[in-house]
């Protein structure tokens, strides 16, 4: 039996303080939305380096455009962090998109209005979401595909939606001839050296 099989065995037998303790001990809060706000000023930085005028760019007719991406990534995040922290715990019913909606905000025009909420976003939502307990991260959701996850784990989904996303927002980047923050951070490193 492998390590993640007995934890898996222990999860299905535990109650909500065994499984908080699990959180606790096993995934860090603390790292997820460091990572998370890591994303985010990467995706932010992206917004910004993208030529102002061509938020309208997508490579194919049948795929999102720039500018759609970015805000989807807003509104994704803000609806779902913002449904996870008024309590919801099924994000699988009939009305998903329509509770959505309530958690989203309008950004400013342009890319520096865009850029300005993603900002925001990350500052306000990280803030309260590392004031929950870990008792609030322990509980069970269910998630859009049915499938029930910790409040935790919904968080690090939420997070690796917007990392595919970000990369999706990269390769337009690479089509414009525009080289991603994080290639330039690795490049600045490797000259340091």
């Amino acid at each position: 039996m492998s390590s993640f099989d007995s934890i898996g065995l222990w999860l299905k037998g535990s109650d909500a303080a065994s499984a908080s303790q699990y959180n606790v001990d096993m995934v860090r809060l603390e790292h997820v939305l460091d990572s998370w706000r890591a994303v985010r000023q990467d995706t932010i930085h992206a917004v910004e380096d993208f030529p102002a005028g061509e938020l309208d760019f997508r490579p194919a007719a049948d795929v999102m455009t720039f500018g759609e991406i970015a805000r989807h990534i807003l509104d994704a995040t803000d609806g779902l962090t913002g449904m996870l922290l008024a309590g919801d715990d099924n994000f699988a019913t009939p009305d998903f998109r329509e509770r959505l909606r309530k958690h989203m905000r309008s950004p400013g025009e342009g890319p520096a209005g865009l850029a300005a909420a993603l900002r925001e976003s990350l500052d306000e939502r990280s803030a309260q979401l590392a004031a929950q307990t870990p008792e609030f991260y322990a509980q069970l959701v269910t998630r859009f595909d049915g499938q029930k996850v910790t409040r935790l784990e919904m968080l690090q989904t939420v997070k690796e939606h917007e990392l595919t996303h970000r990369a999706q927002m990269f390769g337009y980047l690479r089509m414009k001839g525009i080289v991603p923050v994080t290639t330039r951070r690795r490049l600045a490193k490797q000259t340091a050296k």
